[in-house]
Formats: C-alpha cells, sequence, structure tokens
C-alpha cells in the first residue's frame, strides 16, 4: 500500500482513540480512557515512533484484539 494510506490509517486512529477516550473519560472511567489516550499517542501521525515491522505488527494484532474484546464487552454490559 502507499505510505499515504497508512498516514490516513494512523491520523483516524489517533482521532478515533481521542475521542473515544475523552468520551469514556466524560463518564470517570480514568484506567479505561488512560489506555485509549495512550493508544492515541500510539498511533499518532506526527512524530512517527520507529518499532519497527513486527513490533507493529504484533501492535496492531493485539489492539485489535483489545478493540474487539472492548466491543463485546460494552455491547454484553448494556443488555
Amino acid at each position: 500500500m502507499p505510505y499515504g494510506f497508512y498516514q490516513l490509517v494512523r491520523f483516524l486512529a489517533f482521532v478515533g482513540f481521542g475521542f473515544i477516550a475523552l468520551k469514556i473519560f466524560e463518564q470517570e472511567e480514568n484506567r479505561e480512557s488512560f489506555i485509549y489516550a495512550v493508544l492515541a499517542l500510539l498511533f499518532q501521525p506526527f512524530f512517527k515512533l520507529s518499532l519497527g515491522r513486527t513490533l507493529w505488527n504484533i501492535v496492531d494484532v493485539l489492539v485489535g484484539i483489545g478493540l474487539i474484546f472492548s466491543l463485546f464487552s460494552d455491547f454484553n454490559n448494556k443488555k
């Protein structure tokens, strides 16, 4: 994929995680909002973090699994 695609994904992840962190912080869930704020900083597009391809792949998979778990956990709590 072109480099611009990855920049767009990082920017969207930064905005998305930042928004989620803010909304959760308003609900006074400090631990969970801290996790999303750290993810926003990790994926921010302004200062590149050189973690290496393998480590970024591991981070991407772990974050994806965490987001899926969070989605299902939140869905079950609302029922």
